[in-house]
C-alpha cells in the first residue's frame, strides 16, 4: 500500500464470526517442549535453579510449565537444572499438583493460603527450601510475572515477588550464591522461552482471540441510544472465561468516582464510546463516537474522520503490510514513527506487544531494538494516539507471524484453524483492500476492522484501490 492511498468509510459486509470453536489444549508435546526450552534457557546461562512466583494475576510464567495458576493462592514452582521439580502450594491447591503437565514434589506451606485459614502442617519457607536443597547453587534465578527494562537500575536486582519469598531464599543460600530476576528467561530479551509458539499453542491461543473478537462484533452491533454499558459489557463477556484484562464499556465521560467497570449509564447520541474485552491469546479494542455520521458529532470535532480516524486507520494498514519475519523491532518501530509521528499523535507506548496467557507479556519492538521478529510471535496491534480535543480511536487485535513451515503445520494439523484464518485473511484483503502478507495470519476476526461511527453498522474505514 501507498501510505498516501485514499481511506473511505465504505459500506462492507461484516467480518465472518465463528461460534462454537472449541478450545485446543496443549498437548504433551508441547509441555515437553517448553520443559526443554527452558532447560536448554537455564544451561545456556548457568542456572541452578529457578524458583517461579504465582498468584491468580501473575501466574502466566508458573502456568507455562505446569498447566494452571494457583487461583485464589499464592504459590511458588521451583525446576533444577537436572529437571527436578517441586511445588510449593497452600491449602486449597495442594490437590493441583496431581493435575500439572509437569509432575514434581509437593510441599504444603499454609502461609501461601487465604487470611485465617488453618495453619495446620506449618513450616518455615525457609526449612521446605532447604529440603528442596540449594546448597550447591551458584545461580539462582527468581521469577515473578516482569521483565524489567530500566535504564537506571541493575534490572536484575529487581524482584516483583514479596519480600518474605526473596529473604527465604537468600537465607538458604551460600554466600557466593548469585540472587537474580530470570523473568527474561520466559518472555523476552530476545530468548524468552514464552515468545515463539508452534502450531498447537497458536491453535490454543486462537479460542481467545476468536472469542474476544466475536464478543466484540455482538457489542458493537448492539450499540443504540439508550442501550446500557451493563448491557454491552455482558456481550463482551463470553462463554465463562476470564478476562485478562477489565472489560471495558465506557460511554461519555470515563473515570467518574474512579470507577473502571461498566455501570448503568446510557448511550446518548454524540458519546464518545471504548468497548475492550480480552481472553487468552487475545484482546479486542474499539473507540469511536455514538453517531451515524459525522454531521452528528460535537461542533468542534466534526473533522474526526480526517483528523483522527483516517490516519490511525493508514498506520494500522501499513503495520499489516510492512512487519517482516526477520526484522529488527527497532527497525519496525522507526517505520512506524515516520508514518504517524509521535509528536504529531502523541501515542507513548509500543506499537505492538506480544500476547500469550497475559493481554501484554512484553515487546520486541521499542526504539532502537536489536530484537529480530519471529515466526511464531503472537502479536497484538496496539498504537494508542492522544489528539488532544478529539475522541479516541482504537482497533487493537491480534495476528500471528508464520513462516511457510509453520504455516503448513497449522494447516495439517488444525484445518479448521487454518479455514478460518483463510476467511479472515479474505475479508481483509477483499473488503478492506489491505494487501495482507502471507507471512501475517489473522488471530481474531476483527483485524482492521474499524467502524468510527458506532451507529453506522454497515460503514467501515477501507483502502481504495
Amino acid at each position: 500500500m501507498n501510505y498516501d492511498e485514499k481511506i473511505i468509510l465504505k459500506k462492507v459486509q461484516l467480518p465472518y464470526t465463528f461460534n462454537d470453536v472449541e478450545p485446543v489444549y496443549l498437548t504433551e508435546a508441547t509441555m515437553e517442549q517448553r520443559a526443554k526450552k527452558v532447560l536448554d534457557l537455564m544451561k545456556e546461562d548457568n542456572f541452578d535453579s529457578l524458583v517461579i512466583y504465582a498468584d491468580k494475576e501473575h501466574g502466566s510464567n508458573f502456568e507455562y510449565l505446569t498447566g494452571f495458576i494457583p487461583r485464589f493462592e499464592e504459590g511458588l514452582f521451583v525446576l533444577k537444572k537436572t529437571g527436578q521439580a517441586s511445588f510449593i502450594l497452600g491449602n486449597e491447591n495442594l490437590k493441583m499438583s496431581k493435575y500439572a503437565r509437569l509432575q514434581g514434589e509437593l510441599y504444603h506451606y499454609p502461609l501461601f493460603s487465604l487470611p485465617n485459614q488453618p495453619m495446620e502442617n506449618e513450616k518455615s519457607l525457609d526449612s521446605i527450601l532447604c529440603d528442596i536443597d540449594f546448597s550447591n547453587d551458584k545461580k539462582i534465578g527468581l521469577i515473578g510475572w516482569k521483565m524489567f527494562t530500566s535504564t537506571q537500575y541493575d534490572n536484575s536486582a529487581i524482584f516483583d515477588i514479596p519480600h518474605f519469598i526473596v529473604e527465604a531464599v537468600r537465607n538458604i543460600c551460600t554466600i557466593e550464591a548469585e540472587i537474580v530476576n530470570a523473568a527474561y528467561l520466559f518472555i523476552g530479551g530476545g530468548k524468552g522461552a514464552r515468545t515463539i509458539n508452534n502450531a498447537n499453542e497458536i491453535a490454543h491461543y486462537e479460542y481467545g482471540a476468536n472469542l474476544s473478537s466475536t464478543s466484540m462484533l455482538k457489542a458493537m452491533n448492539a450499540v443504540e441510544i439508550g442501550v446500557k454499558e451493563s448491557y454491552l459489557g455482558n456481550l463482551l463477556n463470553a462463554e465463562g472465561q476470564t478476562n485478562n484484562v477489565v472489560t471495558i464499556a465506557a460511554t461519555g465521560v470515563r473515570f467518574e468516582k474512579a470507577n473502571l467497570y461498566p455501570t448503568s449509564k446510557q448511550l446518548k447520541l454524540g458519546d464518545t464510546l471504548s468497548l475492550t474485552t480480552g481472553y487468552k491469546g487475545g484482546l479486542s479494542s474499539r473507540a469511536g463516537f455514538v453517531v451515524e455520521s459525522a454531521e452528528q458529532l460535537p461542533d468542534n470535532q466534526r473533522d474526526y474522520l480526517e483528523k483522527v480516524a483516517i490516519p490511525y486507520f493508514k498506520t494500522v494498514v501499513f503495520w499489516l503490510e510492512n512487519i517482516r519475519i526477520g526484522m529488527y523491532g527497532g527497525e519496525f518501530y522507526k517505520m512506524i514513527e515516520e508514518v504517524y509521528p509521535k509528536e504529531k499523535y502523541h501515542w507513548h507506548l509500543n506499537p505492538g506487544h506480544l500476547v500469550a496467557d497475559e493481554e501484554w507479556m512484553s515487546s520486541p519492538i521499542y526504539p532502537s531494538s536489536k530484537e529480530t521478529l519471529k515466526s511464531g510471535m503472537v502479536f497484538q496491534i496496539d498504537i494508542i494516539p492522544s489528539i488532544t480535543g478529539y475522541g479516541g480511536v482504537s482497533a487493537e487485535e491480534c495476528i500471528a507471524l508464520a513462516d511457510e513451515e509453520l504455516r503448513n503445520q497449522i494447516n495439517n494439523e488444525y484445518p479448521h484453524l487454518w479455514g478460518r484464518i483463510e476467511k479472515r485473511r479474505y475479508y481483509i484483503q477483499h473488503e478492506l483492500g489491505i494487501n495482507l502478507p502471507e507471512h501475517v495470519i489473522p488471530l481474531s476476526n476483527l483485524v482492521a476492522y474499524l467502524r468510527p461511527f458506532f451507529l453506522n453498522k454497515s460503514a467501515t474505514l477501507t483502502c481504495v484501490k
